[in-house]
């Protein structure tokens, strides 16, 4: 093992020692001054910038024109259920050629990944490049401040590209990089038709709500997945011949992720790049859970007072989360159901896809195979959401995620973990990147 690893666990588990659950308000104080002093190890010059919920750790510093940018965060999901883990999630365990911890891959594994391939990256030439880090404590709840941190403090954020939180390797060991997020946004619907729970023999005559809910939930999209709401494609921008060609080049996963999920089968059948299109470039509508009446053993005969249904819609550019909760209203009144109610649940997230010709994106492409020896698997951006788009609009400059990670690593579960391969392997290719952008060679 190569020396900078063992450096990089001593580090790594005194971040994961802070248990910064965002959630819960724990911990985040001391998370960002333990990490801008990592920073400020570095060499950087690190300051905490408050007014945006917890502190914002903002660090630059190094030599050259060209400037680097890395976005991150040291908050993280809670350890529920802790029943369920193997290792204390507080606390990194290395185990079988791997490390255990909450934060281990999200965010904290990422995190010390960038600081060491910096360091790696001094040792062998003999300065620090020009470089700025965003560390912030919110995105695990849906960073609800970081649009306005962004928007206030774009001219000191300002640098040629963005290197983004995460990455890693696919189910099949090959190193992958992305370009842009979906947008998300959360609503909660709500319906009553009593006053209280009714003894269940007036279901003869009383409206059931979660028979009213379930047909609202129903009239949302087709058997194939495709929303039946007016208006909610007008937005969505034609995919470019470029971002075409790239979906058409990533590997087929459609098999091998059904067999792993457990399903039957996807939506319409869908395979190869018909899937691909639909899981990175097309929009939709998700039940995240549904509430209603008696879920308790045996029986209980009660007409339920109201029903509550959780939703989100995962969106692609240029659609706009601000607008959806008004076009899920219109659509909702005009199929009859006026007395659903539509709460917005969290400010959404827009979505944001870097331009996939920037010379960026190729040179991260390349040092990921420089590093790996492979092909690597670039997607126009993730199925997933984050608070990409601020940066991308604010700054004007091209971000692209690559890491440490793998689909084993429980990201968000019990047993988090990276494999030390991996986090060697991604940090070799960050220090590559580096080098490729800074050095051009």
């Amino acid at each position: 093992m190569r020396a900078f690893v063992e450096e990089a666990r001593v580090l790594l588990e005194e971040l994961v020692a802070l248990p910064t659950v965002s959630a819960e308000g724990r911990a985040l104080e001391a998370g960002a001054a333990k990490v801008a002093e990592v920073l400020q190890d570095l060499g950087l010059k690190a300051e905490l910038h408050r007014g945006y919920g917890p502190p914002v750790v903002y660090a630059e510093g190094g030599e050259g024109e060209r400037v680097l940018l890395f976005y991150n965060h040291y908050d993280v999901q809670p350890p529920d259920p802790l029943e369920l883990w193997e290792t204390e999630p507080f606390r990194l365990v290395e185990r079988d050629g791997l490390w255990y911890g909450r934060g281990t891959h999200d965010d904290k594994g990422e995190l010390v990944a960038r600081v060491m391939a910096l360091r790696l990256f001094r040792e062998k030439h003999g300065f620090l490049p020009r470089v700025k880090f965003v560390v912030e404590g919110e995105e695990e709840v849906g960073s609800p401040h970081l649009a306005d941190y962004v928007r206030d403090k774009k001219d000191l954020l300002k640098s040629g590209a963005i290197v983004w939180e995460a990455g890693g390797v696919d189910a099949k060991g090959r190193p992958y990089l992305y370009a842009g997020l979906k947008g998300i946004v959360a609503l909660e619907l709500r319906v009553r038709t009593a006053a209280f729970d009714l003894h269940s023999s007036y279901g003869a005559v009383v409206e059931n709500p979660i028979y009213r809910l379930s047909r609202a939930i129903a009239s949302l999209r087709d058997e194939e997945g495709r929303v039946l709401i007016p208006g909610f494609y007008d937005r969505v921008r034609p995919l470019s011949p470029k971002e075409m060609e790239v979906l058409a080049e990533i590997p087929d996963e459609s098999e091998a992720l059904k067999e792993a999920f457990g399903v039957r089968d996807f939506l319409g059948g869908a395979r190869n790049l018909e899937f691909h299109q639909r899981l990175y470039a097309e929009p939709c509508v998700n039940v995240n859970g549904f509430h209603s009446g008696y879920g308790g053993p045996g029986s209980k005969t009660v007409l339920p007072a109201e029903a509550f249904a959780k939703l989100d819609f995962r969106l692609v550019p240029d659609q706009d989360p601000e607008e959806i909760p008004g076009l899920l209203k219109r659509h909702l009144e005009a199929q009859g159901f006026h007395d659903v109610e539509v709460v917005v649940l969290e400010k959404g997230e827009h979505p944001a896809r870097s331009d996939l010709s920037h010379p960026f994106v190729e040179l991260a492409k390349r040092a990921l195979e420089e590093a790996f020896g492979e092909r690597a698997v670039l997607y126009p951006n993730m199925a997933g959401s984050g608070p990409m788009h601020p940066f991308l609009h604010h700054l004007a400059a091209p971000a692209v995620g690559l890491g440490v990670g793998y689909p084993g690593s429980r990201v968000h579960s019990p047993n988090e973990h990276i494999r030390i391969q991996d986090f060697e392997r991604g940090t070799l290719a960050l220090l590559r990147l580096l080098e490729l952008y800074f050095l051009g060679r």
